[in-house]
């Protein structure tokens, strides 16, 4: 069985409200947001699929009393550009982030990366191994997107998404269909950071959703990125945090990674889902904390 946490400690000190950026890159205008001072060590913070850089917002204000965190909207969501050839896919999303390392001066950094971010980490640090010295990856590993039912659950759900809304209300509870255990407070974030009103009541996504589902339905999002063999070039220290009752990611494969490559090592949080930050994240906070150290 692999260590299991629980809530240790808790913080009340107020953090500064991030810094949002603009920067084109790969011909695409994209916003990050960073908490903390640059002097301090950086930490790249890596989204999931249908997900924003503010989905780090509990975490960051945890680390940025320690270190510069560092967390973009991929292309197609929060507040940055949509790709018209809709190219979501990892390749691409390695690209931006080695483009934004370059624009940001960054020489060595932790990353943290959840689903769909925490395959483009394990891409990125197996491609840089000079650059990454610690990773975090949040409940996925090679073959969550193609062989589980969390991604059979993801596919229903693409291939069901609404294209808009007709109220505020009609959000909440499309968001409450398909994640039926999230808190008020992640709830509260999704809702500000994934859709815009249009005008006569109506909201409307601010992630490319037609593109993004387009590209996840075509087959393996990784592309032609093999991530065993991402998982075995590692060469830093490497923690994989697995929900409890992730669908997602399967025991097994965390096992499997572990006996592949002795620099990973796993945990899980009891009573979790697929969005670990999301359903217990003091929980999170404290492992991602005591892992950097």
């Amino acid at each position: 069985m692999p260590p299991t946490f629980a809530a240790t400690t808790g913080c009340t000190d107020v953090v500064a409200a991030p810094v949002s950026t603009n920067v084109v890159i790969n011909g695409l205008t994209q916003r990050h947001l960073a908490w903390g001072e640059s002097s301090s060590p950086p930490v790249l913070a890596l989204h999931g699929l249908r997900s924003y850089a503010h989905t780090w917002e509990t975490v960051a204000d945890a680390l940025a009393r320690d270190h510069w965190v560092i967390a973009p909207d991929f292309r197609g969501r929060g507040d940055s550009d949509w790709d018209p050839d809709r190219d979501y896919f990892t390749n691409a999303y390695v690209s931006d982030v080695e483009a934004l390392v370059d624009h940001l001066g960054l020489q060595q950094f932790a990353i943290i990366g959840h689903s769909m971010g925490g395959s483009v980490a394990y891409a990125y640090a197996a491609r840089h191994p000079d650059r990454v010295s610690k990773l975090i990856v949040e409940d996925i590993g090679p073959g969550s997107s193609t062989a589980t039912s969390g991604a059979e659950r993801i596919i229903r759900e693409m291939n069901s998404t609404p294209t808009d809304f007709d109220s505020i209300e009609a959000v909440h509870a499309y968001w409450r269909s398909i994640r039926p255990d999230i808190g008020d407070e992640a709830l509260a974030s999704r809702i500000a950071h994934t859709v815009r009103e249009v005008g006569d009541g109506r909201w409307a996504w601010k992630l490319d959703m037609a593109g993004i589902a387009a590209a996840r339905l075509s087959g393996d999002p990784a592309g032609p990125v093999d991530l065993w063999q991402c998982v075995e070039s590692l060469r830093c220290p490497t923690l994989v945090i697995r929900g409890g009752q992730s669908d997602f990611l399967p025991e097994r494969i965390c096992v499997e990674m572990a006996a592949r490559q002795p620099l990973v090592r796993w945990a899980e949080v009891p009573g979790a889902g697929h969005y670990v930050h999301d359903d217990d994240p003091r929980v999170f906070v404290d492992m991602v904390v005591d892992f950097l150290g």
